[in-house]
């Protein structure tokens, strides 16, 4: 596949760069900064040299000092370097420094605090659906995910099956995160049961037979390895009980349905109902972190049930989504959004779903799921997303 244009701007100061493994930071950077000093802390002997005297970093940038860009790759692997770093920025303001990395839990247990706040925390996403434009295919999508590193395959489907051991390995195992790999296999596959539902950490433990606050840590290292993450409840000027679960979703498709295991009583609708709501969360997600990250993405629910699946919530946005795995619209699936927009006048209000047509029901306006995904666009208000006007 030809290298494809991201929606992610980088800022024009020093900042750090994560993402999941697989998302195409290290292609981002080469391609956005090719003339930068570039420092892969994957390479060995970068990696024993700058350990053994992290200051070593000071004389490899003065010798340079025409590259006034430099990169960090998988700044995660020497912690160490962040000190110098921060002496870098505070000498230096001519000096632009990119870190990149998969995870910040190990940064976060340095005690330099991510450098202070003197760098922004910037997130690569998988691909959007309106990057790969005319390449983009919604039951591939949901079958194998949207990674770079698995759409540029030959074999996705084997490059997903090796994505969780290559994370166990390198990731979890390699730098100690914790001290039961076994356990953690075991939390994977257990929690793969709760991606687009509530999250219910007292069963994952039940089903893990390890303690609650185990899980607890578990879940904590997902988030850092930025694998998973919670949604939380919409609870603003609440009229209602609301439930106090959050729920859950892994970052891409793809790595759900590798994780998720599969028998004679799972059946295929709901797998791919599961997946195509987690294709929309990873989205939203991207829209918000690439719109500013001034929008969060949110659930609601009731105490009785009643629920919302999205709820895209900022200074300009105020979207409430619902997704139904299906090709026709029935009144009951509106029902969820109808008492959301009753709670919330101010609110907007969409379905998605399989079919082909767009529709207004109730004025509910409700749009084919490939149709959003391949509009959603950070430079674009969702008002002009969910809109019957052609670009």
């Amino acid at each position: 596949m030809e290298v494809l244009s991201r929606f992610f701007t980088p800022p024009k100061s020093s900042f750090f760069f994560f993402g999941p493994r697989g998302t195409g930071k290290s292609t981002f950077v080469r391609q956005y900064f090719p003339k930068a000093l570039y420092i892969d802390l994957l390479d060995p002997e970068r990696v024993r040299l700058l350990s053994a005297r992290p200051e070593r970093l000071q004389e490899i940038i003065a010798a340079q000092p025409e590259k006034t860009v430099v990169v960090l790759d998988e700044i995660q692997k020497i912690p160490e370097l962040l000190s110098v770093v921060h002496s870098l920025i505070e000498a230096q303001k001519d000096h632009c420094f990119v870190l990149t990395g998969s995870s910040s839990r190990k940064l976060k247990r340095t005690g330099v605090d991510l450098l202070g706040g003197r760098a922004l925390l910037k997130t690569l996403h998988p691909f959007m659906a309106s990057e790969l434009g005319d390449l983009f295919d919604l039951g591939r999508a949901l079958q194998y995910g949207l990674l770079p590193v698995v759409l540029n395959s030959p074999d996705p489907g084997e490059v997903l099956r090796s994505y969780a051991a290559l994370y166990l390995r390198e990731e979890v195992q390699m730098e100690g995160l914790v001290r039961n790999i076994g356990n953690f296999s075991r939390f994977l596959e257990a929690v793969s049961f709760s991606h687009a539902s509530l999250l219910n950490v007292s069963n994952v433990a039940r089903e893990c037979e390890v303690e609650r606050k185990v899980v607890e840590g578990y879940l904590g290292i997902l988030e850092d390895i930025l694998l998973g993450w919670r949604a939380p409840v919409f609870t603003r000027r609440a009229q209602r009980q609301l439930s106090k679960h959050p729920k859950f979703y892994f970052f891409d498709a793809g790595v759900f349905r590798s994780l998720r295991p599969q028998g004679p009583l799972d059946r295929p609708e709901e797998l791919e109902g599961q997946a195509l709501e987690g294709l929309v969360a990873q989205h939203l997600k991207a829209w918000c972190s690439y719109s500013g990250d001034q929008a969060k993405c949110y659930f609601w629910r009731t105490r009785s049930g009643v629920e919302v699946d999205f709820v895209v919530y900022g200074p300009q946005v105020f979207w409430a989504f619902e997704v139904k795995n299906s090709r026709t619209v029935h009144p009951a699936d509106l029902h969820g959004l109808r008492a959301f927009r009753e709670e919330y006048p101010a609110s907007r209000v969409a379905l998605l779903y399989r079919g082909k047509d767009q529709l207004l029901k109730d004025g509910i306006p409700c749009w084919p799921c490939r149709d959003f995904l391949t509009r959603l666009h950070p430079a674009k208000a969702m008002e002009d997303v969910v809109s019957n006007q052609d670009d």
